[in-house]
């Protein structure tokens, strides 16, 4: 079953969020509309918006707010995307040339910080002031993330603590923020609100878990973008953490010298290394136990068809590429 089969509960509300998206970037300068035109590819599945209006449904209720807060998030995501593309180097992004490769890094830094801009413009049309403040500290924590990645390139010494740092603030923190939005503009109580904020900070670290993975072991078709960057930016992720730290002296030596050697294949040969070991099982346990917590968050939620699609949207995870 693909992911966008479990947003059916929810199939009308996303696309208003969509319309809401489309009309907050509907500008009069031709060039930026064209490069908004361009990005529009990137919505892909929608995951962020999608667990906003579910936790608001499995609540009881999905407002008008949930509508916008669902464009706003995916603006944010948005951002993250073409910003990382530059940091990356990338070249595709859901099987598009992206904005960097097309555009130069210039103008893929400043649409990402249009996106954002658009983004905090939107949520201010909101009576409440709750959410710009959740997601502008939510913004800092991405930030903060990925400051610590940059940092840490080339640590080959990286621990797992550090690494789930990382990838809470860069990646799970924004999924977490999600959840709280749809469960409290529901009108849920602070329990509920936990609960939510639990599921979606442990879907995200499991998301990013398997997408280190499929960055090793994955193909372009398969993921839609251009893989093998975490290895060449030196940036470790769980498998190649846990093969460091596993290896024997001279195994772990013959990794770090094919790390060190700039060669262009060097990052097939890693992950031809790896994938040998049981590092990429283990990067799979862990990720199946965030998923267990994720879902064992959802107990408190009412049963109903909104509970089943979230309960489903994290078994997913793993099943993506198992």
């Amino acid at each position: 079953m693909k992911l966008a089969e479990h947003y059916t509960p929810i199939a009308r509300s996303l696309e208003r969020v969509e319309r809401i998206f489309d009309d907050e970037l509907a500008g009069e300068v031709d060039v930026v509309n064209n490069l908004c035109a361009h990005i529009r590819q990137y919505r892909g599945k929608m995951l962020r918006p999608a667990l906003l209006l579910l936790t608001g449904e499995a609540c009881g209720r999905v407002t008008r707010e949930h509508h916008v807060l669902g464009s706003v998030v995916e603006l944010v995501h948005m951002a993250t995307l073409v910003h990382d593309d530059v940091l990356d180097e990338a070249d595709l992004r859901r099987r598009c040339t992206t904005i960097n490769r097309l555009h130069g890094n210039e103008a893929a830094v400043l649409l990402g910080d249009y996106l954002i801009s658009h983004a905090f413009h939107l949520c201010s049309s909101l009576d409440s002031q709750y959410a710009s403040r959740l997601i502008g500290s939510t913004t800092n924590t991405v930030c903060e993330g990925e400051l610590m990645q940059v940092f840490h390139r080339g640590d080959y010494d990286l621990s797992e603590e550090t690494y789930f740092e990382i990838i809470s603030r860069k990646t799970a923190s924004l999924v977490a923020t999600c959840c709280i939005l749809g469960s409290r503009f529901a009108g849920a109580d602070p329990a509920v609100i936990a609960a939510a904020e639990r599921y979606g900070m442990s879907v995200g670290v499991a998301f990013q878990i398997i997408d280190d993975v499929l960055d090793l072991q994955g193909t372009e078709q398969e993921t839609g973008k251009t893989l093998g960057r975490d290895l060449d930016k030196e940036k470790l992720t769980l498998p190649i953490i846990h093969y460091l730290r596993t290896a024997d002296r001279d195994v772990k030596a013959e990794a770090l010298a094919v790390m060190n050697n700039g060669h262009q294949d060097r990052a097939e040969r890693i992950a031809r290394m790896v994938s040998q070991s049981d590092s990429v099982r283990y990067a799979y346990h862990k990720a199946r136990h965030h998923v267990r917590v994720a879902v064992e968050a959802l107990a408190v939620f009412p049963d109903g068809d909104a509970k089943d699609s979230l309960t489903a949207m994290a078994e997913f995870i793993i099943d993506r590429h198992e």
